[in-house]
Formats: C-alpha cells, sequence, structure tokens
C-alpha cells in the first residue's frame, strides 16, 4: 500500500471500540446510577398478546430505567418484536399495562407513541417506496420535530446523517434503496425525534462494523443524555458491549434477567435457546468445475441512485463458496440483479451457468438452468406478505409435481412448505401460515430452505442470516455448507464479516461497482478487508483516483 493510500485510510478511520474490559470500568459508574431506584421509564405489567395458534407473549413484564440501554434477547419467533409493536402502538395487546415515566400509557397507535416521545426503528422496515428519504422521514416525525418546511428538513437529515457516519441523500426515491440504506432511513429518522425512549430491533444486522461502532458511540452518547433504549439483537458481543441490563424471552415468556457483562457470549446463547447452538460442520471438499463465470460485467445506472458496475469478473466452482464483502449501496443490489435475472441488460455472454452464456436470459430461464436465488429483502421480493408459505412455495418451484400444464397443485406445495418447515425447523401454524405472521428469522430460514429444496446448481444467496438468531444462523450455515458438499456453487453476499470468514473459501470485496480480486479466506485478516470495502486495492476505485491525485500534484 503506497503513502497517498496510507493517508487516505487514516482519514477514512472510525473510533473502535475500547477493550470489553476497558468499557465495563468506564462505565460502572453511570451502570450504578442506572441501577439505584428511580420512576422507570418504561414499565410493562404482565403484558399477554395471543394470535391464532400461538401466544406471542404470556404475560411479561419488564423495566427501563432513564438512561438505560435494556437487551431483550431471545431466539426467533420468541416474542420480542411482537412486545416492542405494542410499546410502540403498533399492536394492541390483549392483557397488561404499560406505564410511561410512572403514569397508566394508553398507546394505540404509533402517533401516540411518538407524541409520548417513543421512536422504534423496525426490524422491517416501515417505510413507502415512492417517496423519498425526507418524505418518509416527515411522515414519521412528531409535531413540531419537522422544522419550517421539506428543506429545513432535508438539511437536518444531512447534518444527522453526517454526524453520525450514517450517510443520506434525502431527495433519493427509496425504492432505490438497497436494504442497509434503508435502515439508514429508519435509523436517522428515530434520532430526529429526539425520543425519551428508543427501540432498536436488529439496528445492526445490515450495517458494516464500521458503522455499528459508529452507532454505538451514539447510543451511548443518547444514554449519557438520559435517553433510554431498548435494544433487540442477535449479536451478543455487541450485547454485552453496549447494554446494562437484559431480559431473556422463551416461547413468549420471560425466563430471566442479567446483566449481560456479566456473561459470557455461550452463557447468553444457552439462556435464549435453552442449550448449546449446533455447531457448524465445515467439511473439506473438491474443488469442481466452474459453475458461474462473470466476464466483462459492465452496466449503466439504472436510475440517477444507482451503482454503475464495472468490469465485474469472478467465478464460482462446484463445492466451493464464495464471499463478497461490502458496505451497502456500493452495488450489491445492481450486481445480484444481473446475476439473478432481474436485470437483462447486460451483455449475453456477461454472466455464464456452466459454460452456457445467460447474460440476457430472465430469472424464470436462468432458475430451468439451474440457479436459485435468496434475495436480501424477505418481504415482498423473498416471499409474498399476504400469501400462505405454501403459495409461497410456488416463487421458485413451478415445476411438477407442483404446477402441471399451468394447474397448480395446491397438495403438493402444502407438501414442500411442510417440508420446509420440518428440516428448517421454521416456528410456524404450518403450510397455510401467512409469510408476513412469521418473525423475521423464521421467515428467513423458510426462504433459504425453499431454494436449497429446489436442489440447484448454483446457489446466490444475500444477507444469509440476516437478524437470525445464533442457533438458527448455525442451522442455515450448516445446509450452505451441506450444498457445497453436494457439489453446489454458492455465491455469499454478506455485510456480516464474520458469517464469510466462518463459511467462505475465498473472499471478494465490492467498492463503487467494482470487485476486488479474490483472496483465500485463511489468507485474509479484517483489516485488509476493511481496506478494500474502502476501494483501496492494487486498481480498486479509490487507489486510482489516489494514483490520479498524486500525478496532478506531483
Amino acid at each position: 500500500m503506497n503513502a497517498a493510500m496510507r493517508r487516505r485510510h487514516a482519514a477514512l478511520a472510525l473510533p473502535r471500540f475500547p477493550p470489553y474490559r476497558q468499557y465495563v470500568a468506564a462505565h460502572t459508574k453511570r451502570a450504578a446510577s442506572v441501577t439505584q431506584p428511580t420512576t422507570p421509564r418504561l414499565a410493562l405489567a404482565h403484558i399477554t398478546k395471543r394470535y391464532p395458534g400461538v401466544t406471542a407473549n404470556d404475560d411479561v413484564s419488564l423495566s427501563v430505567a432513564p438512561g438505560e440501554i435494556h437487551a431483550v434477547l431471545g431466539e426467533n419467533g420468541a416474542g420480542k418484536s411482537t412486545l416492542m409493536k405494542i410499546i410502540f402502538g403498533a399492536v394492541k395487546p390483549d392483557a397488561g399495562e404499560v406505564h410511561f415515566n410512572g403514569a397508566t400509557a394508553a398507546i394505540s397507535s404509533p402517533h401516540d407513541a411518538r407524541n409520548l416521545g417513543i421512536a422504534m426503528v423496525f426490524q422491517h422496515f416501515s417505510l413507502f417506496d415512492t417517496l423519498t428519504v425526507a418524505e418518509n422521514i416527515a411522515l414519521g416525525l412528531p409535531q413540531g420535530s419537522r422544522g419550517t418546511g421539506m428543506k429545513q428538513l432535508a438539511e437536518q437529515i444531512r447534518t444527522t446523517a453526517e454526524r453520525y457516519g450514517l450517510p443520506l441523500e434525502p431527495n433519493r426515491h427509496v425504492h432505490t434503496l438497497s436494504v442497509g440504506e434503508r435502515q439508514r432511513v429508519e435509523i436517522v429518522r428515530a434520532l430526529l425525534a429526539r425520543p425519551q425512549l428508543l427501540i432498536l430491533d436488529e439496528p445492526t444486522s445490515v450495517l458494516t462494523p464500521q458503522a455499528v461502532e459508529t452507532l454505538f458511540v451514539t447510543l451511548r452518547q443518547l444514554s449519557d443524555e438520559g435517553t433510554s433504549i431498548l435494544y433487540i439483537s442477535h449479536k451478543l458481543d455487541e450485547i454485552r458491549a453496549l447494554c446494562h441490563h437484559a431480559t431473556v424471552m422463551r416461547m413468549g415468556k420471560v425466563t430471566g434477567v442479567c446483566d449481560p457483562r456479566q456473561e459470557t457470549a455461550a452463557s447468553l446463547s444457552r439462556l435464549m435457546i435453552g442449550g448449546e447452538p449446533p455447531r457448524e460442520a465445515r467439511i473439506a471438499t473438491e474443488r469442481g468445475p466452474v459453475r458461474l463465470t462473470v466476464r466483462g460485467l459492465s452496466l449503466p445506472r439504472a436510475h440517477a441512485f444507482a451503482t454503475e458496475l464495472e468490469k465485474i469478473a469472478l467465478d464460482v466452482h462446484a463445492g466451493e463458496i464464495v464471499g463478497i464483502a461490502g458496505v451497502s449501496g456500493n452495488g450489491q443490489q445492481e450486481l445480484l440483479g444481473a446475476l439473478s435475472g432481474e436485470d437483462t441488460r447486460a451483455d449475453h455472454g456477461a454472466v455464464a451457468l456452466a459454460g452456457k452464456p445467460v447474460g440476457r436470459l430472465d430469472a424464470r430461464a436462468r432458475r430451468r438452468a439451474g440457479l436459485s436465488f435468496v434475495p436480501e429483502e424477505r418481504l415482498g421480493r423473498g416471499a409474498v406478505p399476504g400469501m400462505s408459505l405454501a403459495a409461497n412455495t410456488l416463487l421458485s418451484h413451478q415445476a411438477p409435481p407442483y404446477v402441471r400444464h399451468g394447474l397448480v397443485s395446491p397438495k403438493a406445495a402444502a407438501g414442500l412448505a411442510a417440508a420446509v418447515i420440518s428440516r428448517f425447523r421454521v416456528k410456524a401454524a404450518g403450510p397455510q401460515a401467512l409469510a408476513k405472521s412469521l418473525s423475521g428469522g423464521n421467515l428467513q430460514k423458510f426462504i433459504v430452505g425453499r431454494e436449497i429444496e429446489s436442489g440447484p446448481k448454483v446457489l446466490i444467496v444475500a444477507q444469509p442470516t440476516w437478524g437470525v438468531d445464533v442457533g438458527a444462523a448455525a442451522q442455515i450455515h450448516n445446509e450452505i455448507l451441506a450444498m457445497k458438499a453436494t457439489g453446489c456453487a454458492i455465491l455469499v453476499v454478506s455485510e456480516e464479516l464474520d458469517e464469510l470468514f466462518a463459511i467462505c473459501d475465498r473472499l471478494h470485496v465490492i467498492a463503487k461497482g467494482r470487485l476486488s480480486p479474490s483472496i483465500p479466506t485463511e489468507q485474509a485478516t479484517r483489516e485488509q478487508v476493511g481496506l478494500w470495502m474502502s476501494g483501496l486495492w492494487e486498481g480498486g476505485p479509490a487507489s486510482r483516483h489516489e494514483t490520479a491525485e498524486v500525478a496532478h500534484h506531483g
């Protein structure tokens, strides 16, 4: 790395977590003040919520003090998100009371919650695709927080986004954003509301490690200022580094309360799932012929805010898992569209399956050629929210016995859905359960299972364990590794570096629409991948820019 590149990396460096023990020592005094008797910011008493066939919350009580960062832990389907929606007024409880700042609160809508000073970042985003970032944020702010007009709000968005390291363009339409960028919109909207209680449901699930660290600096600052935070995450190291207390839920009930700083990741995992998570069984396999080939893939922007792809090249062999890391919004969405067949603008020979050019073929034709695809957005693309799980199997299974001569077999579709539910331990009422009734992690397991059940020759997976608990993540990883052992060629696009290092044989990084060279995972380091995520590889977009600058000023 030349001197100019090192200077640029230093300029880009973000603050890092202090060592865990140092963080605990530095915050002992504040934590002690949090635990002193005081009027709770939030107190839940005997909250119960039932749905047909399932009790989501069963006599749940918890308390959060002013300035406390309180984690809610549990497996997918434990009832965490339902509880948060009750607090935010999006779901009405069947029994129980909510107290806010010592007074009984009747929160019948998100509007009521916002006026009380409660803000929430949902795991599944509550955004209107056809509106701009600024318009979506305006709709979610309480009265008095919007300034004098949209121009002033746009400036507030830019200032807040820049301050907290969450870059956003206020005038960009939401339908053009990646999942990670949409999450930034939700977080910035919540921060602009200046809440007394901030609820975060899987806020870091699609953020890079650098963005997570920046967010944690923000959350600690808010906590110091007296804001209470309810924090849901399956990332146990984050919980241990950030939170003062944790409430553990299992099957809708509170099963314990602990100080996560006094626990290990393993002990927290046992509290969550009631046992040890399945171990990930990585088996050495012999690499076979190339199944997916990409050469010279270049695509102009499909819209003003898209990322242009430039000369993308990669190979994925049978019996191999190749990972692509990168900061959200650097061309992942565009690359996945070109590979899956959603975008057919590429040259016909730019993408090939088992040597056969498919660059101009649509998604259905590529599926017939042996490609399966798990998109990053579960609801709306991976699954139709208002349709049953059985009906959702037909999104990728349209050959006999599921469809014959244009006629759907409901029995076969229900049988496939039941098989996926059983094999992947999906918590659902059955094949006729609506996709939107599942928790995020359980829906993810269903979608991944549906694609694996098709027995593909090439499997492309985006964000395979986004918002998934430790047990389910290990299960999904094991299924992906098992597919590799059968000779499937697998491409994983993820913003979870730990995940990529755990299951991939080789790694690429995408930055500004360009793809880095590949590196064997055992030779890669997080520091090197972090540099590459800024475009700092030999010939990468950042290094080319700096070379040009050096030549210009030399």
